[in-house]
């Protein structure tokens, strides 16, 4: 019997755990031939999260759990959840009914039955985004495909089922600033991809607001892809060309014509051009920088407070 472990990272979802836990039940229910269990990764909640998860596991001894000692983020919960796991796939989901329990028959008979390594699911719209929110996740996706080592449709999301041989090649990577949709497709692997409607939460609010999901992007692009640096060295030799010319044409208009004392304009706006150009590169420089520095510290992704799986180090 093959064996499937569904985690789920949670952060304050005391609203939906029942709601998603029921919802999922019914699926697996009718999926006798694999054997599942639940991972269900508290993420430094402030609310009952943990409590309701600890009843859970009492009344079902499918359900697992970890608890960190404070928030450490999404990609640490995802990556905790599989660390632990143990069985012949992994199921990513949010536990806000935003990725369809009903999805996951068809996911695995991608793996099992289609010979994929992984099915994976995409928002086929994005009904109920705003538009500036919308316009800006499109220009993401659009940004990264071209410039980056990875290429996800738009509106890929965390939501899929993996065999073992990707689990582990996923968790081969240790990095501690991680973009777990850049992961999944930079691993490789044959997958599938399948499209679901947009929902709304099933409960509670999204913990994602413009700014967060803005830095999530800028990690994600320069955590696989270098072209911004790129970007700051063509701008510095494309502006190092036109200052020489114009230098040339300076000294020959002083030559012909004399000093021309007008022109504090055209300098201040010069000086502001390259000014901005130099600060934005050394922006560029201090993004990398910054991940440099951080991985070199080579702290904990993650720090469990509690758990009730066994036999399992971090």
């Amino acid at each position: 019997m093959k064996t499937i472990d569904i985690v789920v990272p949670c952060y304050n979802e005391s609203q939906v755990l029942d709601i998603f836990y029921n919802a999922v039940e019914k699926i697996i229910i009718s999926l006798p031939t694999y054997k599942f269990n639940y991972i269900f990764v508290d993420d430094g909640s402030s609310d009952n999260t943990l409590q309701i998860l600890k009843n859970l596991s009492k009344d079902d001894s499918k359900v697992k759990y970890i608890s960190f000692s404070r928030n450490f983020g999404k990609e640490a919960a995802m990556y905790a959840g599989l660390k632990q796991s143990s069985s012949d796939m992994v199921l990513i989901m949010d536990s806000d009914m935003q990725n369809p329990p009903d999805m996951i028959p068809t996911m695995i008979k991608a793996v099992q039955e289609e010979g994929y390594d992984c099915c994976a699911g995409y928002r086929a719209d994005r009904k109920g985004d705003g538009k500036i929110r919308t316009f800006f996740t499109n220009r993401f996706y659009q940004i990264t495909n071209k410039i980056s080592e990875v290429n996800m449709p738009n509106g890929a999301g965390d939501f899929r089922l993996m065999n073992r041989k990707m689990v582990n090649a996923i968790l081969a990577l240790s990095e501690v600033q991680r973009f777990s949709k850049g992961i999944f497709s930079w691993v490789g692997f044959n997958t599938k991809w399948i499209s679901f409607q947009n929902v709304e939460r099933a409960g509670g609010t999204s913990k994602w607001n413009f700014f967060k999901l803005f830095s999530y992007a800028i990690d994600g692009i320069t955590a696989f892809s270098t072209f911004p640096l790129k970007i700051a060295s063509i701008l510095g030799f494309f502006i190092s060309c036109f200052s020489f010319i114009y230098l040339i044409y300076i000294i020959f208009k002083t030559i012909i014509f004399g000093i021309d004392v007008p022109g504090y304009a055209s300098i201040i706006t010069i000086n502001l051009f390259i000014g901005g150009i130099i600060i934005l590169s050394c922006g560029i420089l201090g993004e990398y920088i910054s991940k440099i520095y951080l991985e070199v510290k080579k702290r904990p992704i993650y720090i469990m407070a509690e758990t009730n799986i066994e036999q399992k180090n971090d």
